[in-house]
């Protein structure tokens, strides 16, 4: 490269240290890098945004694919790329992110902790809802342009806070999002774990060779499962004979024949030929009747949920299924990478915008 053309490129291209401040505003941690809660320093506009160090130097595969698909995939309801950043000193990578003040995980947990401090707290009135429909419409999206997403759980389920997108659901974390096609290839021997191991469909934690839109014992192809002699030789039938779906919902009192409980039983059917889509279930009766889904899942009440905390540099990372928060700190902290009990076999497994 001519070295004056090197010097000016070196010269225009615009560092991240100089367009904001971030600096002792660090919200979350992981193998995937560090992200902090940013502001432009020029006072350009008062948004704030997330940025995201990706860990390690260059740009790993992960990096590469979550910036692809992000370039091109545009949705409300899916995180935006702002702008990529490469430190070319320390040969760093930045992304920057809109920033979202709360996600799925933390919200379940306050309410755990709201419960067991014996001081629940009711949610808005269709809140659950309109978390759900977004949701849904957001997967739709992917899986219409072809992108399964192959990580989605409460963490990478990110929520906006006050602002113009107040209560707008954005799905985050490419990292270990696919491209796939008809026909579906087949799951090659390296690369066998799908979706942090706790939200796993059945199919893949017994061993399903091909991707499906379906991963995000009334199965008449369950014996064609690979791991299916592993589940017949630990599974004891008595152990779950008085378990079902009915069951659990008359005790939280869900009526078997309301609309909620149709579409949760149609989603969480086993079979996954027979286990609805996303599309479908956009169209489900549950969304026709009131309260209807809104944009701003809490619906024009007061947010009760705690902001995001800064952490210290030499803080250590938090255990999500040990650590007891109460509905009276002054915000939750992050969680971890990945859930206890997860597979972290894949050598690319990244997480992506994962507070």
């Amino acid at each position: 490269m001519d070295y004056d053309f090197k010097t000016k490129l070196a010269a225009e291209r615009e560092r991240v240290e100089d367009l904001f401040e971030y600096e002792g505003c660090k919200v979350g941690r992981g193998t995937y890098g560090h992200v902090y809660k940013a502001t432009r320093k020029d006072g350009k506009d008062e948004k704030e945004y997330a940025l995201k160090q990706i860990e390690g130097t260059g740009i790993s595969m992960s990096a590469c694919r979550e910036i692809a698909l992000l370039r091109e995939l545009k949705h409300p309801n899916v995180i935006a790329l702002q702008k990529v950043f490469l430190s070319h000193s320390d040969r760093k990578v930045w992304l920057l992110f809109d920033y979202a003040e709360h996600d799925l995980w933390h919200i379940i947990k306050f309410h755990r902790a709201s419960k067991a401090n014996k001081k629940p707290m009711q949610l808005p009135r269709g809140m659950v809802k309109s978390l759900l429909y977004q949701i849904l419409d957001g997967i739709h999206y992917l899986h219409a342009n072809w992108v399964l997403h192959r990580d989605l759980k409460p963490a990478n389920i990110l929520v906006m806070g006050e602002g113009p997108e107040r209560g707008r659901v954005k799905i985050a974390d490419m990292g270990f999002a696919r491209l796939f096609n008809s026909p579906l290839k087949p799951l090659a021997d390296l690369d066998p774990v799908v979706v942090t191991f706790w939200y796993r469909a059945p199919e893949l934690l017994l061993g399903a060779r091909h991707y499906t839109k379906a991963i995000d014992k009334d199965w008449e192809d369950i014996r064609k499962m690979p791991e299916y002699p592993t589940l017949q030789k630990d599974f004891r039938r008595t152990t779950y004979a008085n378990s079902s779906l009915i069951k659990y919902m008359e005790k939280h009192k869900v009526k078997p024949d309301s609309k909620v409980f149709l579409l949760l039983q149609r989603l969480l059917t086993m079979d996954p030929n027979k286990r609805i889509t996303s599309e479908q279930a956009l169209q489900d009766p549950y969304f026709l009747e009131e309260p209807l889904p809104t944009t701003d899942v809490f619906a024009g009440c007061q947010i009760p949920y705690p902001k995001r905390e800064f952490l210290n540099e030499d803080e250590p990372e938090e255990k999500p299924e040990k650590v007891k928060s109460t509905p009276t700190e002054t915000s939750p902290r992050c969680a971890p990478v990945t859930e206890s009990g997860s597979d972290n076999s894949d050598k690319e497994h990244i997480q992506m915008y994962h507070f």
